[in-house]
């Protein structure tokens, strides 16, 4: 007589696979609640009602088994296995985006993605070259490009975390640097702009040592705008002056008022922008004349340029070819063209 095969119970199943009832919009809940830090913000997010979103959040830590966070009077904190999940998650919804798009395109429904970042505050200049050239090499590969403008810090986390292709934004170390899962092609070397009251000594000079910038308040941020600018330069700064801080500028897309300010002060006062300029283009001192009431502020340089931040066009490394393509003609494109110095002032930003 013919032995029965054995069927594996729900349990035996659950171990070989994914839990049984996990979703992928399970998945896109935790990740919104991750990003936004509260139930709230992200159920605004993703369009759905906040007890619905908190039932979701629930079911899912009972899918799991383990809580992912922990709600705090200061706000959601994730768990050491909500922190597991969180990166399990960015993945997986990465990869399953990243299918369907390539599925919707070979069956003629649909075209590749690319989502790039680009943060508040880049420099004229490099931004319009930048997302000009990728537009037109986008749209000559037949590709979608969804633009995002949001802040991106030292380690490109946006990228590195897919909730982005590529980013556009500033590296202070060398490429080496860059995790393995990162892809990167340098655009230019930019320096800050440099203001000073008219009466110091070094307005006279055009050029102001690191030892006397480190000795002055320095107005210059706030840091959530370009975080890894702003860590990098204060560490060369505390090189010097160990007890080294920026001081937040008080109108931060003001750059008049901020000067007016400095100018006001009873300390020396600097003020320091984002980086603005291509590195070395403006020798000499400048006299703003064209900004009214801001007092007696000159432009001038910092001697042997200590803080420069190189642009550099990021993007995660698994990337199909045909979406790499056209961030290499965008590159080539802008180091073909070459960086100008900017025409006018800019937000003020790390």
């Amino acid at each position: 007589m013919k032995q029965a095969e054995a069927v594996p119970d729900e349990a035996s199943q659950a171990d070989t696979g994914a839990p049984q009832g996990l979703e992928l919009r399970h998945l896109r809940y935790f990740v919104a609640l991750a990003d936004e830090g509260s139930f709230t913000h992200a159920a605004e997010r993703i369009f759905i009602a906040q007890p619905t979103l908190s039932q979701q959040i629930r079911r899912l830590e009972e899918i799991i088994g383990t809580p992912l966070l922990q709600r705090r009077r200061e706000g959601l904190r994730l768990t050491k296995a909500g922190m597991v999940l969180l990166d399990a998650s960015r993945e997986v919804l990465s990869l399953v985006d990243q299918g369907m798009s390539r599925t919707r395109q070979t069956a003629g429904v649909g075209r590749q993605q690319l989502r790039v970042v680009v943060p508040p505050g880049l420099p004229e200049c490099l931004a319009v070259t930048a997302t000009s050239l990728m537009r037109s090499a986008a749209e000559a590969a037949d590709v979608d490009v969804t633009w995002l403008e949001r802040p991106l810090d030292a380690e490109f986390s946006l990228i590195r975390q897919r909730q982005a292709d590529v980013g556009l934004g500033w590296l202070t170390t060398g490429l080496e640097a860059l995790p393995a899962t990162l892809d990167a092609m340098t655009l230019g070397e930019f320096e800050p702009e440099l203001w000073i009251l008219g009466t110091h000594p070094a307005a006279r000079r055009g050029t102001i040592s690191l030892g006397e910038l480190a000795s002055m308040d320095v107005i210059h941020g706030p840091r959530r705008a370009e975080p890894g600018t702003y860590d990098a330069w204060t560490e060369v700064l505390r090189d010097v002056n160990p007890r080294f801080e920026f001081t937040d500028p008080l109108f931060r897309h003001s750059l008049p008022m901020v000067l007016g300010f400095a100018a006001s002060s009873d300390r020396p006062t600097a003020v320091l922008t984002s980086p603005t300029v291509s590195a070395g283009t403006w020798p000499e001192p400048i006299r703003p004349r064209q900004l009214p009431c801001i007092g007696d502020m000159v432009r001038v340089s910092l001697k042997d340029r200590p803080l420069t931040a190189t642009a550099t066009l990021v993007w995660s490394a698994d990337l199909p070819r045909p979406l790499q393509q056209i961030l290499f003609d965008t590159a080539d494109g802008v180091t073909a063209e070459g960086p100008e110095g900017s025409a006018a002032p800019v937000p003020m930003s790390a």
